[in-house]
């Protein structure tokens, strides 16, 4: 009676684990052509965007840098901060790695704006979509970032490919949100006057809704890049190049030196995105 009462009983616990991993390794074998040409083809699209940066010259990237934060501040102070710490990248020997790891944010946040995007726009028209999609974003969002990386890897095996589809999930998220948030909290005089007028719902999406939502869209932009920029450790695990790899190779080596480099190297590129995406989103906000 006593294990009854101090102990979870065994006649009831079932193990569903072992059937979700059978499914996800049956689903992986009997679609191994097409997952290997979607792997193949992502792979090509980021070594695409790393052959682009790579074959930038260093200075231009670090004046391009420069230039873009002080439009964004206003402040030429600002952008030489930003040149210098970028400088300070190379200066580390990681320039290259972090080109990598570039690549690797600029695919999954490509990825997370050409989905999330419309399917926050979903959720915002759409009473159905909107409470069957946010419990699964709740869900996304509050998982261990450890859980994205096994199903990515039993799918397309180590490497760049699970990298990217575990940091588009960890990602993409904000930018659902956020838009959803940006296009339902839209002035409701101005929505409904675009209506009186004699607007189409298509039409005041497109020409009131998105616009008036530009300043919210674009802080949820930013909070994908962040969020992608932090799983640049995690990734590497699974095969992710870059900063990330340094990072983590240091820890097994348990040398702190080595990993502390790489590890400001992540923080300078962080704040540089953030900065300027922050910088984007004043702008729409003083231009409203």
């Amino acid at each position: 009676m006593n294990d009854y009462i101090f102990e979870f009983p065994k006649t009831w616990q079932f193990d569903i684990g072992t059937s979700i991993d059978d499914s996800v390794k049956l689903f992986s074998r009997n679609h191994q052509a097409v997952l290997n040409g979607i792997k193949s083809n992502v792979i090509e699209v980021i070594q695409g965007i790393d052959w682009v940066l790579t074959h930038i010259p260093w200075i231009i990237l670090i004046l391009i840098i420069v230039y873009l934060g002080y439009k964004a501040s206003k402040k030429i102070a600002v952008g030489l901060s930003y040149g210098v710490m970028l400088f300070l990248v190379g200066t580390f020997g990681l320039w290259n790695h972090m080109l990598e790891t570039l690549s690797l944010v600029i695919a999954a946040v490509f990825i997370s704006l050409v989905i999330g995007f419309p399917v926050g726009i979903l959720i915002a028209m759409s009473k159905r979509a909107n409470r069957i999609i946010r419990p699964i974003l709740d869900l996304m969002q509050t998982m261990p970032t450890f859980v994205y990386l096994v199903p990515a890897v039993v799918l397309f095996s180590v490497g760049t490919m699970p990298a990217l589809l575990a940091t588009t999930i960890y990602a993409i998220v904000p930018m659902i949100r956020m838009t959803s948030h940006g296009i339902v909290h839209v002035d409701k005089e101005v929505y409904e006057a675009a209506l009186a007028f004699g607007s189409t719902k298509m039409q005041t999406l497109i020409k009131v809704q998105i616009p008036q939502a530009v300043s919210t869209i674009m802080t949820g932009v930013n909070q994908t890049i962040m969020m992608a920029m932090s799983m640049v450790v995690t990734s590497a695990i699974i095969g992710a190049q870059g900063l990330g790899l340094e990072i983590l190779v240091a820890t097994n080596r348990v040398e702190m030196g080595k990993a502390l480099l790489p590890g400001i190297s992540i923080v300078i590129i962080a704040i540089i995105l953030d900065r300027l995406t922050q910088g984007l989103v004043n702008k729409n906000e003083v231009s409203e």
